[in-house]
């Protein structure tokens, strides 16, 4: 983080600046991040409409609410690439925490539901999923709208702080962050438990995304309060390494988490097959059992045809 703030007109030379690699690196990265989280948010929505299984389907809204905050993730890269000064300031204090706290908050909803499926429970609905993300996400909101406020009204405008006051302030403003990372870590590890072994793949891919998440995170925050200081480098390397963790969490969020639960909705579309429950040992309990309910209906003779409609019935109901 700089001292002082440079001309608006020279901020947008940092963009291009071939002196600093590192500028020129992040940007590609966070460039093609935008382009495949794009790409990833289409193929989300295009699969809505193709999924059948009501457990699966109910998680669908909250994963794209999740991209659509790995996407802020990538494009707020670009304030951190440009130097910090009067325009920059807010939106790194303000989108940094509310962005990941919407990104681990929609995991940690996720693993939620995961909990009850694995021990043959009915979904949470829709709707109730994507509250329990957004309600978790809205505190950090809270306390970010209320620290640039506070700041910007006293007129302190974060120029007049040195850069070891900076990156205090920048840390404690995203203890409510690490909160929500590790709830939803010690969440993700409790879908371990359950009788439904086909629903414990997702509970795997959110556990480890938040394993290497927390390291990231446990990095740069050492590196932002003791490395970087230590190396006397502080604060020529702030920016870098806060940027370079945003860029890699956001990848990590793709590669760990959006793509295995794409392919895994594709592979079963793919095959028009009953997604994850169909080994839980509570049947009623399962609305994939629908479409295999259905296929024994057809099957069987006349006589026997009203019980296996009834059957159908019963669980589409439990849906």
């Amino acid at each position: 983080m700089c001292e002082d703030f440079p001309k608006s007109t020279e901020d947008y030379y940092f963009l291009c600046d071939t002196e600093g690699p590192w500028r020129i690196v992040l940007e590609c990265l966070a460039i093609i991040g935008i382009v495949v989280t794009v790409i990833l948010l289409l193929a989300l929505l295009f699969l809505v409409c193709k999924v059948q299984d009501c457990g699966q389907w109910n998680v669908l809204p909250t994963q794209i609410l999740f991209l659509l905050g790995v996407l802020g993730l990538f494009g707020l890269a670009f304030a951190f690439i440009m130097p910090f000064n009067q325009q920059t300031a807010p939106v790194r204090y303000f989108f940094f925490g509310v962005l990941f706290a919407l990104c681990f908050a929609c995991l940690l909803a996720h693993a939620s539901n995961l909990v009850k499926l694995v021990r043959g429970g009915v979904s949470l609905s829709w709707t109730t999923i994507l509250c329990i993300a957004v309600g978790l996400s809205l505190l950090q909101t809270i306390i970010a709208i209320e620290y640039v406020t506070l700041i910007m009204t006293r007129g302190m405008m974060f120029v007049h702080m040195t850069p070891c006051q900076l990156n205090v302030d920048f840390v404690v403003l995203l203890v409510y962050v690490l909160l929500l990372m590790a709830l939803t870590f010690f969440v993700s590890k409790a879908t371990f438990c359950g009788p439904c072994e086909n629903w414990k793949q997702h509970g795997r891919l959110i556990f480890i995304t938040m394993l290497i998440s927390i390291i990231i995170w446990v990095v740069w925050i050492s590196m932002l309060m003791r490395g970087n200081p230590q190396l006397q480098r502080q604060p020529q390397w702030d920016d870098p390494v806060i940027c370079i963790a945003l860029v890699t969490n956001a990848w990590v969020f793709l590669l760990l988490y959006i793509i295995p639960e794409l392919c895994i909705l594709y592979r079963c579309w793919k095959q028009d097959c009953a997604l994850p429950g169909n080994t839980c040992s509570v049947p009623a309990y399962q609305c994939g059992f629908r479409a295999e309910n259905q296929e024994l209906s057809k099957a069987r003779d006349s006589d026997g045809a009203q019980e296996d409609v009834a059957l159908t019935s019963y669980s589409a109901a439990d849906c």
